[in-house]
């Protein structure tokens, strides 16, 4: 299915707009838009626009909270406990990181637990907030769902979710060292961005419901339902599960049981985020000489049939710069989004018109 092109400019403005329509306060909207197209910009398509739909979906079904605050459950200056509400991922976090910077540049260090968020997205977005900062940041995070996505290793039936694991590394003289991944062998998202455009996901990524691996995306959509699997085997399995323990169980907030998941649509996240000053280790110049040295050494190797590579981050900065006049949606997803648009209007007598009408011809 073809691609849709989309001003970057434009569908920044509608999906703030949107929100606006929908009942967020100013600075909801522009944060929830901000952090949707930055994940486009960045080549995430699966955490960008396209998350608009379940997201109007969550909120008309009354899951999704709007104009919520961080409500602060503990604090012992360097450590906190946050408690989202259920507000929207995009501010919640937002509101979240903000307070860990400053308590990180006040005490060298701050750990930060946070509950019961609505999806965060992509938590490369939170990792460089923190790294804009000047903080290396380590953050483990959880998701709970209508039910789970993800097989154990070893095992056929889904039993948590994505549950990714993110590093940022801030240089003085470059561009952050960025490591954003979840722990399954692909996002959720680029299987639902692969389903709409009737694509194959890679191989080693999905099984059916009878644990056969597949590389069709309708299983994890059509019934009898299939799952992921983690990454490396055994290895993503692993750090999954230490991202459910120390994202959520550790925080107070849900781990993926059947008791705690969302009723429909709603997506909540947990997130343990550990920040800490690298100045104050005093190691600035010799880190940058080191870590440019290591990094000029790696990238000399020989380059195989992949042809390049690339430091962590890298592909996210080219994608920026690809896609910093417009944006590429499937035409699958943009129905979706003329959809939300249209609950929206109805549920709120607002109408921002269809994304679709500001293709690019």
């Amino acid at each position: 299915m073809q691609d849709v092109l989309i001003p970057t400019a434009a569908l920044h403005d509608w999906i703030e707009r949107l929100f606006s329509a929908a009942g967020s306060e100013a600075t909801e909207a522009r944060l929830t838009a901000d952090h949707l197209v930055g994940a486009n910009l960045a080549g995430h398509d699966s955490h960008g626009a396209g998350m608009v739909p379940r997201y109007v979906s969550s909120l008309l079904n009354g899951e999704l909270q709007l104009n919520r605050s961080v409500e602060v459950v503990s604090d012992t200056g360097s450590i906190l406990l946050l408690d989202g509400q259920r507000g929207i991922g995009q501010s919640i976090a937002f509101q979240a990181m903000e307070i860990a910077i400053e308590r990180t540049r006040a005490h060298g260090v701050s750990v930060l637990a946070l509950r019961n968020s609505h999806h965060i997205g992509r938590v490369g977005h939170w990792a460089e907030q923190a790294a804009a900062a000047g903080f290396v940041s380590v953050h483990f995070v959880n998701a709970v769902s209508g039910q789970p996505i993800v097989s154990p290793y070893g095992g056929i039936d889904a039993r948590f979710n994505t549950n990714p694991f993110t590093v940022a590394i801030p240089r003085e003289d470059n561009e952050p060292i960025l490591l954003d991944f979840a722990t399954s062998a692909i996002a959720q998202g680029k299987v639902r961005v692969a389903y709409n455009k009737k694509a194959k996901v890679p191989p080693d990524a999905l099984i059916d419901a009878e644990g056969r691996p597949t590389d069709d995306p309708a299983v994890m959509f059509e019934p009898p339902l299939g799952s992921l699997i983690p990454f490396a085997a055994h290895k993503g399995f692993a750090l999954s599960m230490v991202c459910e323990l120390l994202g959520a169980a550790l925080t107070g907030g849900e781990t993926s049981q059947p008791a705690n998941f969302a009723k429909r649509y709603g997506v909540w996240n947990n997130m343990l985020a550990l920040l800490f000053d690298p100045a104050r280790l005093g190691t600035g110049a010799a880190f940058e000489n080191e870590a440019r040295s290591f990094m000029d050494y790696v990238q000399s190797a020989r380059k195989s049939a992949v042809g390049e590579i690339l430091m962590p981050g890298d592909a996210e900065r080219h994608y920026r710069r690809e896609r910093a006049e417009r944006v590429p949606i499937d035409a699958g997803t943009i129905a979706e989004l003329d959809n939300a648009a249209a609950a929206i209007a109805r549920a709120r007598d607002v109408d921002v018109g269809a994304l679709s009408k500001l293709a690019l011809d």
